[in-house]
């Protein structure tokens, strides 16, 4: 009978070395367990030849990251990475009207521009929540608490719009030490200083806890290629778009008709098997806001390409839609004047960045095998998502029927995005 033991209690190097030594000893955990607790937590590394021959011992430990008042911008490099874990602050749940906001040229236009997306996000936080409420009364069955807080969650999905890019999040980054590693060392070419910045100081302070993991053994080589990547590739945006929603996939369906048997006998919420993502290649080129574009980016499974911020494919019309009349009208004349100061910004299209806000859509390019198409089109169909993600997930499910009509998906395609378990989704104290 295998025998199971879990021990949690030591740091990560010392953890990854215990399951490094069953590559090269018969021996039990437990005499291994024995050596650290008698070299002590941290020194037992120290007590091996690391001649192992490649990196994946690193994969064994993990450490958390904790990261704050950075932009949404940096928190998005970050999460730019297929094996993150971890959590931001929510700007459907969270009111951003205290946050600090970086502003890198930190002059009288730039000022300007930040002050007037705040102050409208601020201003007018209240109107906006008579106006929800007037479209959805509250009902006599329902918690007056759970209805304001609902009521509070949709004004934030309307007002996140207007936030810019520059605001100031928090962010935690779960990862094992070996991808910490990897990703830093990308993130150091990064062509934004604050994110340059952000792995400078994560990488030291990492290396001074993990000082086994971290080293400044350097290739020129490595590094410049490093540098020409970060350089070129942090950003995508599509030149031209011949229509707001493309599909593409290789997927045969000779082959795909040979596990239908998967679809017609899956249950609810239940996901796909792996193996099907070896079918093919799922493509969907689309426009979508920057604020619902964090959300898509959470589904790593698959390639997610970090779009540029600009305001060249305009601001997504259902945040707009959502205001009182009068408030629209102010809005766009907003809208119209904050793009004319950004693109009179003496700056770099990066730096502009900081400056534009949440609401204006961007050139998006996801890339999945079937399963996780099937996964992210499923999830983000529900009412409790965001409506602007919500409706490209919509797309995604009629697309994908439409070219695999014999498969069957569990999206929900329920018009009214309305939704007061939204008032119920919270971290509360007991």
């Amino acid at each position: 009978m295998a025998k199971i033991f879990i021990f949690d209690e030591f740091n990560p190097e010392d953890n990854a070395m215990l399951q490094a030594l069953y590559s090269r000893s018969a021996s039990s955990v437990i005499d291994h367990v024995e050596k650290v607790r008698k070299c002590g937590s941290g020194k037992f590394m120290e007590t091996f030849y690391l001649g192992y021959g490649h990196s994946s011992i690193a994969d064994c430990g993990s450490t958390t990251i904790f990261i704050e008042k950075l932009s949404i911008l940096a928190d998005k490099s970050i999460q730019d990475w297929p094996l993150y874990s971890g959590q931001e602050t929510s700007t459907r749940y969270i009111d951003m009207s205290k946050q600090e906001i970086i502003d890198p040229l930190n002059n009288e236009k730039s000022k300007e521009i930040l002050n007037n997306w705040m102050k409208f996000y601020i201003g007018n936080q209240e109107s906006v929540k008579s106006h929800i409420r007037s479209i959805y009364s509250k009902k006599s069955d329902e918690d007056e608490n759970i209805y304001q807080r609902a009521i509070n969650a949709r004004c934030f999905d309307i007002m996140r719009g207007f936030l810019p890019a520059g605001i100031t999040t928090q962010l935690s980054w779960h990862t094992n030490l070996r991808q910490a590693s990897d990703k830093l060392l990308l993130m150091q070419y990064h062509p934004i200083e604050e994110v340059r910045n952000i792995a400078k100081e994560i990488w030291n302070k990492l290396k001074e806890k993990y000082s086994h993991s971290f080293s400044d053994v350097t290739f020129e080589e490595q590094e410049n290629y490093r540098k020409y990547v970060m350089q070129k590739y942090s950003y995508y945006k599509l030149e031209k778009l011949d229509s707001d929603f493309a599909f593409y996939t290789d997927i045969k369906h000779e082959e795909l008709k040979k596990y239908i048997d998967l679809f017609n006998k899956r249950s609810i919420k239940t996901g796909l098997p792996h193996f099907l993502t070896e079918l093919g290649v799922i493509r969907f080129d689309f426009l979508l806001d920057f604020g619902s574009f964090r959300d898509l980016q959470r589904h790593r499974n698959g390639v997610c390409r970090m779009p540029l911020l600009t305001t060249e494919f305009g601001f997504n019309e259902w945040y707009l839609s959502q205001l009182p009349d009068d408030l629209r009208i102010e809005a766009e004349n907003l809208i119209k004047n904050q793009k004319k100061l950004i693109d009179e910004l003496d700056t770099s299209e990066f730096i502009k960045q900081y400056y534009i806000s949440l609401g204006f859509n961007v050139t998006c390019r996801v890339a999945y095998g079937l399963p996780a198409a099937c996964y992210v089109t499923e999830l983000r169909s529900g009412k409790s998502v965001h409506p602007t993600l919500r409706n490209i997930a919509h797309k995604m499910t009629r697309e994908l029927l439409n070219n695999f009509p014999e498969i069957k998906l569990q999206s929900d395609l329920d018009k009214d995005d309305w939704d007061i378990r939204r008032g119920t989704q919270d971290i509360k104290e007991k």
